[in-house]
């Protein structure tokens, strides 16, 4: 009885047939209007699910870095309590600078990050590698992985049929900047290609990472000196909270961000993006959804 009621709305007589046009261009607005909305939802939710699976195998969970300044002094007790914290999985101790890689008469200019030997189990990185392996070598014998992007614009060669590329790295040296021999303030040092990863773009054309200890000896850090300090938490752990007690422990003069936070630019940009063709749409329905009342409403009367 009902679809009989509603559907007198939609089929009358000539004298209201221009009426009843309106009404069904009215609702296959409100039908495409729905559907642009749940189809654009559904790609924005996958674009974003596949942006965080990207930006997830280097990005970790936690990372302490200093509030001020580029370095930051971690004690071996504090490593510890850190280690013993609730939902703590690994940890990775990172030195990080900017530096000048060449190779022959090639160069590019890399973000390069020493890292531990548990990196592997707080980042994604080596289950990224396409070519070579993830082996960063020792202070005296350092390996060093690069990014897709490095080793085109650089020439690294990784490939076990020909020789791989030994890469001259030049970095800035600690608090030693002299106007009168600016080389002096540079350190540089060789280390062998041994892998290649590919990630997404802004990690393979800036990223290449080595030893922690050879990047700390270039650059004359102290022994308990480093740039940052990632973490890798349970996968049923509570990363807020882990947070907020990691701050309480820590004090003021580190700065604790989750993977979001890390690059809060794009995931806002993300979120903005999505909410704001949400918001277009809705209007779109509620056009549509006013004009089938107006429509109703003169076929009523």
């Amino acid at each position: 009885m009902y679809l009989n009621f509603a559907w007198r709305y939609f089929k009358a007589k000539k004298s209201a047939n221009a009426i009843n046009i309106i009404a069904w261009v009215t609702a296959g607005v409100i039908a495409f209007a729905t559907a642009c909305q749940i189809l654009v939802l559904s790609v924005f939710n996958g674009f974003e699910d596949l942006v965080k699976s990207l930006y997830s195998s280097f990005y970790t969970d936690l990372k302490i870095s200093p509030s001020e300044g580029k370095t930051f002094t971690l004690t071996a007790s504090q490593i510890n309590v850190i280690k013993q914290t609730p939902q703590v999985h690994a940890l990775s101790l990172i030195a990080e600078e900017k530096a000048l890689l060449q190779n022959a008469d090639m160069q590019s200019t890399v973000y390069l990050k020493g890292v531990d030997s548990n990196y592997q189990e707080v980042s994604g990185v080596a289950a990224k590698i396409v070519q070579g392996k993830f082996n960063t070598g020792t202070m005296e014998d350092p390996g060093i992985v690069v990014g897709y992007g490095i080793q085109n614009a650089a020439g690294v060669n990784v490939d076990d049929r020909l020789p791989a590329s030994i890469v001259t790295l030049i970095l800035p040296k600690k608090g030693k900047v002299t106007v009168a021999d600016p080389m002096k303030s540079l350190s540089e040092g060789n280390a062998k290609a041994t892998g290649v990863f590919l990630i997404q773009q802004d990690f393979d054309n800036k990223y290449a990472i080595t030893n922690i200890h050879f990047v700390k000896q270039q650059m004359g850090f102290a022994v308990d000196e480093y740039s940052a300090c990632e973490i890798k938490l349970n996968n049923d752990a509570n990363v807020l909270t882990v947070q907020e007690n990691l701050k309480k422990i820590l004090g003021t003069p580190y700065q604790i961000q989750t993977k979001y936070e890390q690059n809060s630019s794009l995931y806002n940009t993300m979120r903005m993006e999505k909410w704001f063709i949400y918001a277009v749409l809705t209007l779109i329905l509620l056009i549509a959804a006013f004009n089938m009342i107006s429509a109703l409403t003169m076929l009523v009367l």
